[in-house]
């Protein structure tokens, strides 16, 4: 494997990217296409590369094994979860020529939705690679309703048929809808999870009698919109507050508005939604082979990019055969298949032995394998700091005045801590950046565990307005009031954990199917 690691979870490319020189000419249009501004009105922060690179340097979490900076309300799969969600609502499947035609998408874009695209790509008909032989009708030579899934190659007595790596071509590239779900393993098996949950769904419908011509478009109905409840209710709300959708919902969103179409706002791809950077753990608990302790392997996050096809050594026919573990690998190896009661609450209490890993805190302090990206990677919070500069966004200061939060952060709170006195020393403390903001105002206001006033409100009212500004999501197709049907501890509601109660396949390798 080369040195080209990609080791930055969330907001990789795909399609278009936003310029600042595009964004200002879309200043007041209601509908400005792919990307747009909130607060269009507001100056651009412009803030030298020293005091950036001083800034990200300061942000590096000097403990990151300490328990102390663990978040004990978001259980680490949330993570990558998040990262999985972001390339949905960012994957751009428009064609070549309308790129060409309209290289940054005022017209010709696909609005950005949490329709799970990047699981279905254009469907059995336009992304045949995707899916499964139709074996019920036409000697197999159609796609039927159910989604490709890849088998693992046995390593270390891990034996058995484990379908639990993702469809593969005979050179290792992931056959699913976005190429980023591929990049490191936790975001791979998380995609596999929603792969899974598609064809549990399928064959639900098949066996209650449903016509099989009839099936896909039931499930990915049923799919979708139980994904997006998840990602409403279990997701966002995790992250800020109980209670918000319905508040957005009765009240209506006061800052992401479009008059038809949604848009992607940079203050929400440039900044609140780069929350997720702080959340990553340097080491996880993966399953009982890889797992920090006596006679574990730590789960890495430099090992969880490696075997991956994008990012690391999973190369199909081109692998040595026989293999010679670890790397490189025609397909994930079976010891590598997740545990997912490690990941999320599946059960109320995991056993002896079986760590749940927790997110980091949301605050100003990121792992410093993040500070040091492989080849000219650099440094990741100097990125999202510079990416911010480039972009004209404005400083949290001015958000929060034009949201009219009643109680913005302070210069002295901006100052807390070893960060903060590297921002008062530039000034940053009183017009700062906003990607640092929000996870200042996480820390300060949230307790490293939720989002403050200003990053729940924004990451609420963008969430609410990608689902209701689908017409064909369950906001708009049955209104507010829709619950999730399918099965889970809590009638009426849908979780992550309840997903993958229903799909099973909880730990293979420790051979628990179901919960």
């Amino acid at each position: 494997m080369g040195t080209d690691v990609n080791v930055h979870p969330g907001h990789g490319k795909a399609g278009r990217q936003p310029t600042r020189q595009f964004l200002d000419t879309l200043s007041g249009h209601d509908d400005p296409g792919m990307f747009g501004r909130m607060f269009p009105a507001l100056e651009p922060l412009a803030v030298d590369d020293g005091p950036l690179h001083e800034l990200a340097d300061a942000m590096k979490d000097p403990a990151p094994g300490d328990a102390a900076g663990n978040n004990l309300n978001v259980p680490a799969g949330f993570t990558y979860l998040g990262q999985f969600i972001d390339h949905d609502i960012t994957l751009d499947l428009t064609s070549f020529g309308e790129k060409e035609a309209d290289p940054m998408a005022v017209t010709n874009f696909r609005t950005p939705a949490l329709d799970l695209d990047s699981i279905y790509g254009l469907g059995p008909d336009g992304s045949r690679h995707l899916y499964a032989r139709n074996s019920a009708s036409d000697n197999g030579k159609t796609p039927g309703p159910k989604l490709l899934i890849g088998k693992t190659v046995n390593v270390d007595a891990i034996t058995g048929d484990h379908r639990n790596d993702l469809p593969r071509n005979p050179e290792g590239f992931a056959l699913i809808g976005d190429h980023r779900n591929d990049e490191n393993l936790l975001v791979a098996q998380t995609h596999l999870a929603m792969l899974k949950f598609h064809n549990k769904v399928c064959d639900q419908l098949a066996a209650s009698g449903k016509p099989a011509g009839e099936i896909f478009e039931e499930a990915r109905r049923i799919v979708t919109w139980h994904y997006q409840w998840m990602v409403l209710h279990d997701f966002v709300e995790r992250i800020t507050e109980k209670g918000i959708v319905a508040k957005i919902l009765e009240q209506g969103r006061r800052f992401y508005r479009f008059k038809k179409i949604p848009y992607m706002p940079v203050e929400f791809s440039g900044a609140v939604y780069r929350l997720g950077h702080s959340m990553v753990r340097q080491v996880y608990s993966h399953n009982r082979i890889f797992t920090p302790g006596p006679g574990g392997i730590p789960a890495t996050l430099d090992l969880l990019f490696r075997f991956t096809g994008l990012s690391g050594g999973i190369i199909g026919d081109l692998a040595p055969n026989p293999i010679q573990p670890p790397l490189p690998l025609p397909v994930l190896s079976s010891n590598w298949i997740i545990d997912w009661r490690r990941f999320f609450q599946v059960l109320p209490n995991n056993p002896a032995g079986v760590t749940l890993n927790l997110s980091r805190k949301i605050d100003p302090f990121i792992v410093p394998q993040l500070h040091t990206l492989p080849g000219d990677g650099g440094s990741l919070p100097f990125r999202n700091l510079k990416r911010g500069v480039l972009l004209g966004l404005p400083s949290g200061q001015d958000v929060a005045k034009a949201m009219k939060i009643k109680n913005p952060l302070t210069p002295e709170e901006i100052s807390k801590g070893s960060d903060g006195a590297v921002a008062k020393k530039h000034g940053l403390h009183q017009h700062t950046p906003l990607w640092y903001y929000i996870l200042k105002e996480a820390e300060q206001r949230g307790g490293g565990e939720k989002l403050g006033p200003v990053g729940a409100t924004l990451l609420a009212e963008v969430f609410v307005g990608l689902v209701h500004g689908d017409h064909q999501s369950y906001l708009w197709v049955k209104g507010k009031s829709w619950k999730p049907t399918l099965p889970s501890q809590v009638q009426g509601e849908f979780t992550m954990a309840d997903l993958l109660r229903f799909v099973g396949d909880i730990s293979p390798i420790d051979g628990i199917t179901t919960v």
